[in-house]
């Protein structure tokens, strides 16, 4: 990305003084300088990288605070023509707090720089090797309470507060206090695949990680979203990133400037890292079970297929998913399924078409004729791509599992629960305005199986999504999480109405998978296990914690995605039936099907 240049900045006040200054003083042992809005004379510094818009210095007379950055941005599109790394230079400035959105954290800079005078030429530049100085690999900031997740959001802000860095303790602050420093990155590992459209790349290197998962990805894990990570942002020749990355490659060693930029710490290489190696398979192996037909095991999958539509180039590879990785499940609950136009704003509701063109692929695949079933949202009610009516539905195999009496309900009419228990409306949608208001409303329906000896009730969530959040390394702290009142009230309702099955029933045999857009261990998803009485099958199935994700983002892998079950299906569950399946996580760009991973589990619903 772009390095920012100065559009807003803290107003100066003018303090002359005649004394020489150090970076450290600039710097200090805050996140925002001692010497903000002031004017200095005398600066010592050598000169470490050039950018675009800038250079770096580095202090020749450091100090032994580890709290204090030797280092500073220099911002002037000018001033840096003349020179070169290695060059040794004095000059007189003013000190600036720069940031693009109240979001971010301010960028300690010198501005306006004057009297630059060279006082040698051709000194050694040595970067700085992390791994010797390691990022703590929990905590964020100090204000984060223990829990970068913790509710309420956003109780204080750094720019407010300006607390100590405390370098070994919190990820932030240790970032902070290298900013503006040549650093050398050994043993690089990518977390995915490019972050955004600049290039940019997340990576961890040489040094103490925590939640690192088999495919060698750092995973979310209770009040840890990994601090010890960073973002490789543009590189400073020029040179473009690699575009091939996938979760888990090595990479070069990377050497550059330590810097915050739009939201997040990034090191920008001198020139761009390449790939030395992936790792194989390139691809997860197919689950190691498969449904047999019968109520006592069936296979159930879930799969957000990420604003799916008719005639879409990824249908053969979502059915290739579903048909091998999966091994033709008997139930497929599916996310983000659109209309027959796509996101072409019409007024169309019906997605016919889209799902057809889904089971077609499955049919020529499986041999299996895989029927549907959804529930048409009013337009543009739901949430997702304007024009789009993103919806959630199910696929399954008629020759194993069929609706337990059909009575579809409509988009506006509201499902509940009856004597027996049974369905108003099979399938029909749950719906408590205000909860799911431009939101995807979960669809409930209940099954019997072929052999007709199981009968069962599925939800298929897609919660609202995390939009509005803030970077993990922003100035909200802790971070907001965006959607979280509307997926807690999202909970209560979702919740409730199961209970209200498990209430009558308590043998009841209940599924309920999909995009909850929440962690397990964060309070909407809490509340929903509380409230519902499910277990959670990653803990039922033993998955280990590391494992458990579904989804790449930023720099973690995390779950989204999750599937919960009644007692009654818990009790039967092994240690080798439920498989996150990671076909998108670990995927290269060109084999990508959707941003999200699919999960599937072998359960028994027979009546107990």
């Amino acid at each position: 990305m772009k390095l920012p240049h100065c559009l807003t900045a803290l107003g100066l006040i003018l303090a002359p003084s005649a004394a020489a200054i150090t970076v450290a003083d600039i710097t200090g042992t805050k996140y925002l300088s001692p010497l903000s809005r002031s004017a200095f004379t005398n600066l010592t510094g050598l000169v470490t990288a050039k950018g675009p818009n800038g250079i770096w210095i580095r202090s020749t007379n450091p100090d032994d605070d580890d709290r204090t950055s030797e280092s500073v941005y220099l911002f002037s599109r000018t001033v840096g023509a003349n020179l070169t790394a290695g060059d040794i230079i004095t000059l007189d400035g003013n000190v600036t707090e720069y940031r693009s959105s109240t979001a971010y954290l301010y960028l300690t800079e010198v501005t306006s720089p004057r009297n630059v005078q060279v006082v040698s030429e051709g000194n050694p530049v040595e970067p700085v090797l992390l791994g010797t100085r390691s990022p703590p690999t929990e905590q964020y900031s100090g204000l984060d309470n223990g829990d970068v997740f913790g509710v309420p959001n956003n109780v204080s802000r750094i720019s407010q507060v300006n607390p100590q860095l405390e370098p070994t303790t919190y990820g932030m602050d240790f970032f902070e206090s290298l900013s503006g420093e040549l650093v050398t990155i050994k043993g690089v590992t990518a977390l995915g695949r490019q972050a955004n459209q600049f290039g940019d790349q997340w990576v961890y290197g040489n040094w103490p990680v925590t939640g690192k998962n088999s495919r060698g990805g750092l995973t979310v894990t209770d009040r840890d979203s990994n601090p010890e990570t960073i973002i490789v942002g543009s590189p400073l020749d020029g040179t473009r990133n690699p575009n091939t990355t996938k979760l888990g490659d090595s990479l070069t060693d990377i050497t550059g400037i330590i810097q915050y930029n739009f939201g997040f710490y990034s090191i920008l290489p001198l020139t761009a890292p390449s790939v030395l190696s992936s790792l194989s398979p390139a691809l997860p192996p197919r689950v190691g079970f498969k449904s047999n037909g019968r109520c006592n095991r069936l296979s159930f999958a879930d799969y957000n297929i990420e604003n799916f539509t008719p005639g879409n180039p990824r249908i053969p590879l979502v059915a290739d998913h579903i048909a091998t990785y999966l091994r033709s499940p008997s139930i497929v609950f599916v996310q983000e399924v659109q209309d027959n136009s796509g996101a072409t704003n019409d007024g169309t509701v019906d997605a016919n078409r889209t799902l057809s063109d889904l089971t077609q692929a499955l049919q020529e695949r499986t041999g299996i004729s895989y029927s549907f079933v959804d529930v048409d949202p009013v337009n543009n009610a739901d949430g997702g791509q304007p024009g789009g009516n993103i919806r959630n539905a199910y696929l399954f195999n008629p020759n194993e599992v069929r609706l337990y009496k059909s009575n579809p309900g409509s988009s506006t009419d509201a499902n509940a629960v009856l004597p027996g228990p049974s369905l108003r409306f099979n399938p029909g949608r749950i719906d408590a305005p205000p909860a799911f208001e431009s939101s995807r409303k979960p669809l409930v329906a209940q099954w019997e199986t072929a052999d007709g000896k199981g009968n069962f009730f599925t939800v298929n969530v897609h919660w609202t999504s995390k939009g509005g959040s803030t970077s993990l390394q922003g100035d909200p702290r802790p971070p907001v999480n965006g959607g979280i009142e509307a997926r807690n009230a999202q909970a209560n309702v979702t919740g409730s109405f199961i209970a209200q099955i498990l209430a009558q029933d308590p043998n009841a045999a209940v599924i309920a998978a999909g995009d909850f857009n929440e962690f397990s261990v964060v309070e909407p998803l809490e509340r929903f296990v509380a409230i519902s009485g499910l277990r959670d099958l990653d803990v039922v199935g033993g998955i280990p914690e590391v494992e458990r994700y579904t989804y790449t983002f930023g720099s973690s892998q995390q779950e989204l995605d999750h599937m919960y079950v009644s007692a009654s299906v818990a009790r039967s569950v092994g240690k080798k039936d439920f498989e996150h399946v990671h076909v998108n996580t670990w995927a290269g760009e060109e084999d990508v099907a959707s941003d999200h991973d699919p999960s599937v589990a072998l359960l028994n619903v027979c009546r107990k």
